[in-house]
């Protein structure tokens, strides 16, 4: 769970086996999509799925209470023989369902989405479904990035985490949501709007499945509703026993460790040892050490071809540090990054920051029109649970003084232990007992984890685990902060094995092979001429693209431009029909080569069409498919290019 990120949660029935008769068809012969139209349905904006605008009780618990908020779900009904719905519920909290709905689909087994809808949700407040935000209050405190802060005193972080709570409170109700309403946004009120969307369709259980924040989700609705859960899915789990304050110790250590591990990653690597200097976490504490004495002035370009003088700083560091170490592929960036930064280029690690932290790298302004995630997070937060009984300043003085303990005890990455202060100040009255563990009688739960997971440390899904009636743990050796869905073929397949032919592990526990990050790419060298052939160049391209850290965070919405390291513009733009666009003018990732054209990504196949300008001239095509095999052909340096190879180390 972070400041800013996913859940899934699925149950089957108590025997273990997957319904075989569509709950939709033994009430009558209405198919699905006859159903949502019925409820009037509609097209989700640019996607696949039908979204469904239901209309639900403020406060589920006070039937006297007649106000009304609206609340939209997404489905993609199942392409073959229904067995029910598999219910996804991101993280955060606060994140929008519906944004990743298409691209989560996209990766399902196909064998899942035959017998399966797929459903997705913008939680009550999440962007189509209220739209809650404060840009402004984020943008005066840092777009909830709290690290910003490590190095004030404690009066100071008070006062801040005090005025940002008001001022965003007050701004949300300029929108027309009154501050005496926040209270109805917490997690126990949107699983009863999960509910009522069950209702609406007519099923009698619901196949759960949640990540990150999702999990605190998926066990809520669980708890308030087993009878109707078919099978309930953890992966990134949060122990709701564990107090918050406790919680937040434990992931500040976690977040300490896995960058420890990344770094010390990069060491085995020769490639990323050589270039950071042999040692990377030794350069990552003098670079801190540094940082906090005075930020480090450096080019940056821009897509207009100018090169702008920026300043690094320490809290954009450990900003990035936090961000990157998420995922195995985000690892390898920030070590890619911490690489060039050893060779005096801070470009990477600003391009990182600026992109984890919802900024324009061209402007340096925040993106305010994503501004809901980070606002709906202290929203939900702030609602569920109250950092001490006391008050306000009471839980502010409780939390500093934890956090005094923790910034002596964690040497590295301190600030993200804050992130909750704002609710101390926020108005409610959130729960401060935390709930019984969960058991979930009769229904089949799998619990995922990964033992780099820096954000719910995989010991909150062992303890949530251990206190299950039907559990089964699935443990990733390595592996990013979410593991279903991942590209990681072990818990896929047991989780596809179960939805598809119900079918149980033979074994409680599983330990699954991971990695920390994925195989080091090399900086790509200044010149075109430390190439051997055309082949070699376009590959080198080719990464410089995929781990673009503009197009690797990007949100897949929205056209964004951004300057390529040796010159030139690079923009993308999504495609339902066509996956991913790449426009090219002018475009340089080392000195001699430049390139204008287009390309694209879809299905796992990279293309790329352009005509070369520099030391020599030409037009080249490059494929990369699903496999890794590479091609390049037509004509460089006035020869006629044919080539081709298998690239297992490269981007896939």
């Amino acid at each position: 769970m972070r400041p800013i990120k996913s859940l899934l949660l699925l149950i089957l029935c108590s025997i273990g086996l997957v319904l075989s008769i569509s709950p939709l068809a033994a009430q009558g012969t209405q198919t699905l999509p006859e159903k949502l139209k019925s409820l009037d349905g509609y097209q989700c904006p640019n996607s696949d799925f039908t979204c469904l605008k239901l209309k639900v009780p403020l406060d589920h618990t006070n039937p006297g209470d007649k106000r009304t908020i609206e609340v939209v779900f997404g489905i993609l009904p199942a392409t073959g023989n229904r067995t029910g719905m598999f219910v996804t519920a991101t993280g955060g909290p606060g994140s929008s369902g519906l944004e990743t709905a298409d691209s989560y689909a996209r990766d399902f087994d196909p064998a899942i989405k035959e017998h399966y809808d797929l459903v997705f949700f913008d939680q009550r407040g999440a962007k189509q479904s209220g739209n809650l935000e404060c840009p402004n209050a984020l943008d005066k405190f840092g777009i909830g990035n709290i690290t910003t802060f490590t190095d004030q005193q404690g009066a100071a972080l008070e006062n801040t985490s005090r005025s940002f709570a008001e001022e965003c409170v007050a701004e949300i109700a300029q929108e027309g949501v009154p501050e005496d309403t926040l209270k109805f946004y917490g997690t126990s009120q949107a699983v009863e709007d999960l509910e009522a969307f069950r209702t609406a369709i007519g099923d009698e259980k619901l196949w759960l499945y949640g990540e990150s924040y999702g999990t605190e989700y998926a066990q809520t609705y669980a708890a308030a509703h087993p009878e109707h859960l078919a099978a309930l899915f953890l992966d990134g789990t949060v122990d709701l026993t564990t107090p918050i304050l406790d919680f937040q110790k434990e992931q500040t250590q976690a977040f300490n460790d896995v960058l420890v591990a990344t770094l010390q990653d990069c060491d085995r690597n020769a490639d990323c040892s050589a270039e950071v200097g042999g040692n990377a976490l030794a350069f990552y504490d003098d670079l801190i050490t540094e940082l906090g004495r005075r930020g480090i002035t450096y080019k940056f370009p821009v897509a207009s071809g100018r090169l702008e003088d920026r300043v690094f700083t320490k809290d954009m560091l450990e900003s990035v540090a936090s961000d990157a170490i998420y995922t195995q592929y985000g690892r390898m960036l920030f070590q890619r990054a911490m690489a060039a930064a050893y060779q005096s280029d801070f470009v990477p690690l600003a391009r990182i920051f600026y992109a984890t932290n919802q900024y324009s790298s061209e402007g340096r302004v925040p993106q305010l029109g994503d501004a809901a995630d980070n606002t709906l997070y202290f929203v939900i937060a702030c609602a569920d649970h109250k950092i001490v009984d006391g008050t306000p300043e009471a839980q502010a003085t409780a939390y500093l003084q934890a956090g005094a303990a923790v910034q002596a005890a964690v040497p590295r990455l301190t600030g993200g232990f804050y992130g909750r202060l704002p609710c101390a100040f926020w108005p409610g009255d959130a729960p401060v007992t935390p709930p019984q563990p969960l058991v979930a009688k009769g229904i089949t739960t799998f619990v995922m984890g990964a033992t780099t997971d820096p954000a719910t440390p995989v010991q909150n899904g062992k303890r949530v685990y251990s206190h299950l009636d039907d559990g089964y743990l699935i443990t990733a050796e390595g592996g990013a902060h979410v593991i279903f869905n991942r590209s990681n073929s072990c818990p896929d397949s047991i989780i596809k094995d179960f939805l598809v032919n119900g079918k149980k592990p033979s074994q409680r526990e599983t330990t699954c092979e991971g990695v920390i990050a994925t195989p080091y790419i090399p900086l790509a060298p200044s010149s075109v001429r430390a190439f051997d052939t055309p082949l070699q160049i376009m590959d080198a391209v080719y990464n410089e693209i995929f781990y673009l850290p503009d197009y690797y965070y990007w949100n897949g919405n929205t056209l964004t431009l951004a300057s390529c390291s040796a010159g030139g513009v690079i923009g993308f733009s999504p495609s339902l029909d066509d996956g991913d666009q790449f426009r090219l003018s002018d475009c340089a990732f080392f000195n001699g080569f430049t390139m204008t054209g287009s390309g694209r990504y879809k299905d796992k196949v990279f293309t790329l069409e352009v005509r070369i300008g520099g030391f020599e001239t030409g037009s080249l095509t490059y494929t990369k498919d699903a496999n890794g095999k590479i091609t390049v052909k037509g004509q460089y340096a006035e020869q006629q290019i044919d080539l081709s190879d298998t690239r297992t180390d490269s981007a896939a």
